[in-house]
């Protein structure tokens, strides 16, 4: 691996961990950043999803007052997401990738109008006695972005962060945090199956990885200080723009 290689990866990281972090968006930057040092795709895939766990490390140590108090809510959904995400490995590592593929541009469209207008979808707050409730939608929806999160993941941030705003009674940055913990449990459990069973650059994880730590280490820095309104807006806009990027790399 060259010199410009290696930043490049460094770079991309860096963009990767910042907008994965507070967007949800991070393989917008570091997929096509593989693809361009010259990884065939099943492997950029692969190699990608390995690197997101320091994504998910530095995200997550850098939200701690957003994730006071949300104990009981990541221990509900630690399983399921934790096995979408090994699910999804599996599916890597069993099927070709094209026809999963053909669904995500609609997914992600999908999750960034209901981000746009999730003011219009919020849920009633309930009583403090008790855990929020979760409809079967939402929990087979959470279980079904944590499969393609372990899948391929491109924006899999968004979808989580919109069923997380429409079912819990939780602030943006909340959601937000709470998005980075279970994305990073389901990235986590598919990064272990693909170290082990599958075809990992290690070589191109490295740079990679050093620069989402950093990134995602200051995300969460970053999105406290920009408005709710614009950052939600942002996220959706961003999610729309790269739906409509997917559907043309798909189609």
């Amino acid at each position: 691996m060259t010199v410009g290689t290696f930043l490049l990866l460094v770079l991309a990281g860096v963009g990767a961990g910042l907008s994965g972090s507070i967007a949800g968006l991070a393989s917008l930057f570091s997929y096509p950043a593989l693809l361009a040092a010259g990884l065939p795709p099943v492997i950029a895939n692969v190699t990608n999803t390995v690197a997101l766990t320091c994504s998910s490390i530095g995200s997550v140590t850098g939200s701690g007052p957003e994730l006071a108090g949300q104990g009981a809510t990541v221990k509900r959904f630690a399983l399921l997401t934790g096995t979408g995400g090994a699910l999804g490995a599996g599916l890597v590592l069993l099927t070709p990738p094209g026809t999963f593929e053909r669904i995500v541009p609609f997914l992600v469209g999908g999750a960034s109008v209901v981000l746009l207008f999730q003011p219009w979808f919020r849920p009633v707050p309930e009583p403090a006695a008790g855990p929020p409730r979760t409809s079967a939608a939402v929990l087979a929806g959470i279980f079904a972005v944590a499969v393609y999160g372990g899948y391929f993941g491109a924006a899999a941030g968004v979808l989580m962060l919109a069923l997380i705003l429409v079912s819990l009674p939780v602030s943006l940055l909340q959601g937000n945090a709470l998005k980075n913990v279970l994305l990073g449990l389901a990235n986590g459990v598919a990064a272990i199956g693909f170290a082990v069973f599958g075809h990992v650059d290690w070589l191109a994880a490295l740079p990679l990885a050093i620069g989402l730590l950093a990134g995602a280490r200051v995300g969460p820095v970053v999105s406290r200080r920009i408005p709710a309104t614009l950052l939600r807006v942002g996220i959706a806009l961003a999610g729309i723009g790269l739906a409509v990027v997917l559907a043309l790399d798909a189609f």
